[in-house]
């Protein structure tokens, strides 16, 4: 079964190699969305693939980390990388070129590393990341699966190469929760009380 939840956020950036002039030399914004799809061969205790609810935690603080943010491939022009960490204070360099393509690689992985550093605690079973659609607008999204992650030729991906600016890290709700991803430390989901009403 596949559940789906989406996610909003404003982004700047620049593509580097495109075709399209505009948007390789120039820095412009999208109004993101992203379809999160998550899969399940059973269903929790609530009878849910995935309580929505459980969504609005480190998963949606680490996609909002790309809210009101530029980001830019770490092996972008030095001097652009220095402009973009000196003029804005929200900032993500990425090991790949931030293309609608590839955030839907990085968001897919992020879920996916989230998920597999999560203890449940309602029954949930082989709750895994489908699918992620990326719409840069209206009428043009990517999606990336599983494959596509692991395909390295459209490069690798890892949490240390993904970098969050101090300001934006400040902003969590655990400041510290992209170390913990990174040491393997397990992030915990709420105990819930079994109970049937008559």
């Amino acid at each position: 079964m596949l559940i789906r939840k989406l996610f909003k956020f404003e982004n700047a950036h620049i593509v580097r190699n495109c075709t399209s002039d505009r948007c390789k030399r120039s820095i412009h914004g999208h109004s993101y969305k992203v379809e999160l799809l998550l899969k399940a061969n059973k269903l929790d205790h609530g009878q849910m693939v995935y309580d929505f609810g459980l969504l609005k935690g480190v998963i949606k603080d680490l996609i909002d980390s790309f809210d009101h943010a530029i980001c830019f491939w770490q092996n972008d022009d030095p001097a652009y990388i220095d402009a973009c960490k000196t003029f804005s204070a929200r900032w993500v360099s990425l090991p790949v070129s931030p293309s609608a393509e590839q955030f839907s690689r990085i968001f897919f992985f992020l879920v996916q590393q989230i998920l597999q550093a999560t203890v449940t605690q309602n029954g949930e079973g082989d709750v895994d990341v489908y699918s992620v659609i990326v719409h840069e607008t209206d009428t043009g999204y990517a999606q990336s699966f599983l494959e596509d992650i692991e395909n390295q030729q459209m490069g690798v991906l890892a949490l240390d190469q993904i970098i969050f600016s101090e300001q934006i890290k400040a902003e969590w709700a655990d400041s510290q929760m992209y170390h913990k991803l990174q040491q393997g430390i397990k992030f915990e989901n709420p105990t819930v009380d079994l109970q049937v009403d008559i």
